[in-house]
């Protein structure tokens, strides 16, 4: 718990607006090859978990191990995983497995350390990701990520590993971390071609033996900013780490330059990518301009980087809330951002996101859900983070023209969404829900009046009990 709180630091408030954390950890166990995923937890929280991950298309078995109270005190729960870990843990089937501890296991101590290292071949591999441990979901990929990188850093260093697929040892690899569009590390591979280098294996991984090349690259670009488990293992292998991205055309420039200088690229191969596509950026942002006043939030760590793509795009981005910590990997773009007049708040809460959007009045909200719900309730219209842009290039050429089309399309409606917010004005809402009604529920004469009376009477007795 410790090493969770140095990890992932908590803003002003306790939780930050995202799901619940161990579905981070789960997606990025569910989607390698050949690893299976146990969890330990409450059943109601197992249920949750598993229908979310199905959701998001998953298509794997997601083991649970139950327990109740008795079994939960008399540490019994810890030899029921064992036994599930030994009868799973096949090398037919697997190279890892994954035990996840939720909330309840581990508030009591379950010691997952405890779990054999390896079985028959088997790579066992247990991780505690509680709610009141992990603030976001986005940081529980990280914590996976990172265990998964410490084991087979441990593996490397012992001696020869099996090889990654399609390896090339004549090519000098980067490191990409971050969940990112397909056509994303194209994009960069794009910008690193002239300085010899190319996209590499990404972290999370999809498989086990791309953990041994993503630690062989020679450079780790930390595109989302909040892995830092991962970043521990990499600097721990040897690699330098370069944050922000290829976003626009100051964005890409910086980072052409930075994560040149990590490589050991000389200036004219530095010189050469930036010649190569800074101008068919400038181009694309040019041919795609956006006119409009947007603010940006969300959870998924990319927050900063969206802002600045719509900024070198000519939109005013006033407010950026991210639901992720402040990193010296984000730290550029911060500085970036508010030098442009933008106010950045990381760890943002769904309040503060929501009094940005009421005081700025935007022409487009972009943020989760229960944000996009209040500002159409506002009639302005707004975009779920998650499913409309982070479902989009963001780098590169493809990134510059990528939400032109999308921002033009959103704000031709506001005209649209006013006429509506008038025409069903009060329906809907606490006094007026309901159906059957003709007219506006009227209360009863005094209603409102016993009521406050009656629940002051009810505190002051439960004061006098307290006392």
């Amino acid at each position: 718990m410790d090493q969770l709180m140095k990890d992932y630091p908590r803003g002003p408030h306790d939780q930050p607006q995202s799901m619940c954390p161990a579905f981070g950890s789960l997606r990025v166990g569910l989607r390698m090859r050949r690893v299976a995923t146990i969890l330990s937890g409450s059943a109601c929280c197992v249920y949750g978990l598993t229908f979310t991950s199905h959701f998001y298309g998953a298509k794997r078995t997601v083991g649970y191990v139950p327990f109740n109270s008795e079994t939960l005190v008399t540490g019994k729960l810890f030899e029921d995983i064992r036994d599930a870990v030994n009868e799973t843990a096949k090398p037919e089937d697997y190279d890892a497995v994954v035990v996840t501890n939720l909330c309840v296991p581990t508030a009591s101590g379950v010691p997952l350390e405890l779990l054999p290292k390896e079985i028959n071949g088997v790579r066992i591999i247990g991780i505690d990701v509680p709610g009141f441990g992990v603030p976001t979901h986005a940081e529980a990929k990280d914590v996976l990520t990172g265990a998964m990188l410490r084991y087979a850093r441990n593996e490397a260093e012992q001696g020869p590993v099996a090889r990654p697929r399609n390896h090339n040892d004549d090519v000098r690899n980067v490191c990409l971390v971050g969940e990112l569009f397909p056509a994303d590390p194209v994009g960069i591979g794009q910008i690193l071609a002239p300085m010899g280098l190319a996209a590499g294996a990404q972290a999370p991984c999809r498989e086990w033996r791309d953990l041994y090349s993503a630690l062989d690259s020679v450079a780790v670009a930390a595109l989302h900013p909040f892995y830092t488990a991962s970043v521990r293992e990499f600097r721990a292998a040897g690699r330098n780490v370069v944050g922000s991205g290829p976003v626009g055309v100051e964005g890409t420039a910086a980072w052409i330059e930075t994560i040149g200088r990590a490589a050991g690229v000389p200036e004219s191969q530095r010189e050469a990518a930036r010649q190569a596509v800074l101008p068919a950026i400038r181009g694309v942002l040019a041919a795609n301009p956006i006119a409009a006043r947007i603010t940006v939030s969300g959870y998924e760590g990319s927050e900063l980087l969206v802002a600045r793509l719509l900024i070198e795009a000519g939109a005013e981005v006033p407010y950026v809330g991210t639901a992720a910590p402040r990193t010296e990997w984000s730290a550029a773009d911060a500085e970036w951002l508010k030098a442009q007049g933008c106010h950045v708040q990381y760890r943002a809460s769904l309040e503060q996101d929501m009094a940005a959007m009421k005081e700025v009045q935007p022409d487009l909200a972009l943020g989760t859900t229960p944000l996009v719900q209040k500002a159409k309730e506002m009639g302005i219209p707004a975009l779920y983070f998650t499913n409309m842009v982070s479902a989009r290039p963001l780098f590169s050429i493809a990134g510059a023209g990528s939400m032109a089309g999308i921002v033009a399309a959103q704000t031709k409606g506001r005209e649209r969404f006013s006429r509506m917010v008038s025409f069903f004005e009060g329906v809907g809402t606490p006094d007026g829900a309901g159906y059957g009604f003709r007219e506006r529920p009227v209360d009863p004469p005094g209603f409102r009046e016993r009521q406050r009376k009656l629940r002051a009477a009810k505190a002051k007795a439960e004061e006098a009990v307290g006392t």
